[in-house]
């Protein structure tokens, strides 16, 4: 599955929690590059990485996917037995979402491949408890986003967007 990288367009901080989040009214899209998501039946809850942005990537409880899985097995009460395979082509702390879109990507496989009784509403909560872009990433689709990323609202881009997305691998913090 891919993982599509996101782009804001428009991002603008219009405030500040008391619990740090930052508040936002952005406008963003999906590319069609992406890190690529499997999942298979395994025996326990497991990741491996490779790709060109794999180095130094942690596949223990802390990474996005494996975050975004122990919250969809607590939730389900499903066993977790699967490994996922990622291969990572999208550089990492970039600002284009590639940690959010595989946590979501994670969500899909196993929404399919489990077919759970679970709200899209109950999803959409889960996705925001992971990170504050993975419910747009969950979407995929060109939406405004606002809040902490919880108010997603689909737009309409009528002509197609070309751009060249330049990273001169230096790692951004999204926190800082």
């Amino acid at each position: 599955m891919l993982a599509a990288a996101k782009i804001n367009l428009d991002l603008r901080i219009t405030g500040r929690r008391d619990d740090g989040y930052h508040l936002l009214d952005s406008i963003v899209v999906f590319a069609d590059i992406g890190d690529e998501l499997t999942v298979e039946r395994h025996k326990g809850l497991t990741l491996e990485i490779s790709g060109p942005f794999s180095d130094g990537l942690d596949c223990g409880p802390d990474n996005l996917i494996m975050k975004a899985a122990q919250l969809f097995f607590k939730e389900t009460a499903i066993s977790p037995k699967v490994t996922f395979k990622l291969v990572k082509n999208l550089p990492v702390s970039s600002g284009i979402g590639g940690g959010s879109a595989d946590a979501a990507a994670a969500i899909r496989l196993l929404l399919d491949l489990y077919k759970p009784e679970i709200s899209q509403q109950r999803i959409m909560e889960l996705a925001l408890e992971i990170g504050a872009d993975v419910p747009v990433c969950l979407q995929s689709y060109s939406a405004q986003m606002c809040g902490i990323g919880e108010r997603i609202t689909p737009i309409t881009i009528a002509d197609d967007i070309y751009m060249l997305l330049v990273n001169p691998l230096k790692s951004v913090s999204t926190a800082d």
